[in-house]
């Protein structure tokens, strides 16, 4: 008699983590001997972020649970009881769903909640991108956190493995895998450009930028400042650049960003601003774009691979891990102008993208089909390293 499929419910908060797990969520839905739950929460749920969740729905997933925070505003206190919301919501959802597994990936407050309800639940946590580094955002502490609740650790490169182990991870806990990121770039057609035009709203330029720009959570420098620093640069640009905004994240300071954002694009012509543009219309604006500016991690992540330069603006992704195309550079305006010239100027058709080769999926598939003990992953000890 066949034994029952393992369960395994993913988390995803929003579209930038859905994006990435993307095609690992596809390889569990087909595998055999796996059940795949989804649960959604996060921005996902809320229409000022584009009501996600739909997307999700439309991409053939069920969505096995849904957890809402009820974010009023992006004000401290409001994600901080979003927060409460969401450690109280998934401990509700995985009682209902006993999955033998947890799904994570990254370092967002949403997903640290869901971990903080696994760990009481004693379900094991598997995560996808511990040991990466980003100073300038309380990301980095949440991921961290995570990484030590967690079982199960598929990184992206061989420097956060390190960093995991310096933490007391077992070798045996800590897989190299890449980010499936890449295997999702590599995977979707890219749209014609008369098609990603109809998307996008507007005719695509004979230069065009791709940004996208969230709060440095743990910067002295205030967000709207340092986004004025750059729609200052972008205003000294003629209209043969195409500008095509995408949201901010449900952080601190999110909201007024896309507030902002949204005034600059009613008085500009030639650019845009999407909630979202979904995978296949992200990946083709990146494509097409002449530069990738902003302070996410797509520019270091994706961009890469699809071989366009990225102006990474801040400390927002300070010490994380970067490709030779990403030209960092101070949140002051001329510093930005500057950085687009050169971004322009790149050649970028040899750059290697350091987070992988386009088989991470393949990687973390044969960990989570493979043999493992729900029990014995929940033991987890400190791995004492000499440090002298």
């Amino acid at each position: 008699m066949n034994a029952a499929p393992r369960r395994i419910c993913a988390v995803s908060g929003s579209r930038a983590d859905y994006g990435l797990l993307l095609p690992v969520l596809r390889a569990i839905q087909r595998h055999p001997s796996l059940e795949l739950q989804l649960a959604v929460t996060g921005s996902h749920l809320e229409q000022r972020f584009g009501h996600t969740v739909d997307v999700i729905r439309s991409d053939g997933f069920s969505v096995d649970a849904v957890v809402p925070l009820d974010l009023d505003d992006d004000a401290v206190l409001a994600i901080t009881r979003g927060l409460g919301r969401c450690v109280s919501g998934f401990a509700v959802e995985l009682a209902r769903l006993q999955p033998d597994l947890l799904l994570v990936l990254g370092d967002r407050y949403e997903i640290l909640g869901a971990v903080q309800a696994a760990l009481i639940a004693r379900i094991p946590v598997a995560h996808i991108a511990g040991g990466d580094v980003t100073e300038g955002a309380f990301d980095d502490a949440i991921r961290h956190a995570i990484s030590k609740m967690a079982h199960l650790h598929f990184v992206t490169h061989e420097g956060a493995s390190r960093r995991l182990r310096q933490l007391g991870e077992a070798d045996g806990r800590v897989f190299v895998t890449g980010s499936p990121g890449i295997d999702q770039i590599m995977e979707t057609p890219l749209l014609e450009r008369s098609e990603l035009e109809r998307r996008l709203g507007m005719p695509l330029q004979a230069r065009n930028l791709a940004l996208t720009f969230h709060p440095a959570t743990l910067d002295s420098d205030d967000a709207l400042h340092q986004l004025e620093q750059l729609l200052d640069t972008l205003e000294g640009l003629d209209e043969t650049f195409g500008l095509v905004f995408t949201g901010a994240n449900a952080d601190p300071r999110g909201q007024a960003i896309n507030e902002r954002l949204a005034y600059f694009v009613a008085g500009h012509a030639h650019a845009v601003h999407h909630a979202s543009l979904g995978q296949q219309g992200y990946y083709s604006l990146l494509a097409n774009a002449d530069a990738v500016v902003g302070n996410s991690s797509s520019g270091l992540y994706e961009a890469p691979t699809l071989r366009t330069p990225t102006v990474n603006i801040g400390d927002r992704q300070s010490g994380r891990l970067k490709a030779a195309s990403v030209i960092d550079c101070p949140p002051e305006a001329a510093a930005i102008g500057a950085a687009i010239e050169r971004a322009l100027r790149l050649d970028c058709s040899k750059v290697v993208n350091p987070y992988g080769d386009g088989r991470t999926t393949e990687h973390i598939m044969t960990v989570l089909a493979g043999p493992w003990d729900a029990q014995g992953l929940l033991r987890k000890g400190f791995t004492d390293r000499d440090c002298s």
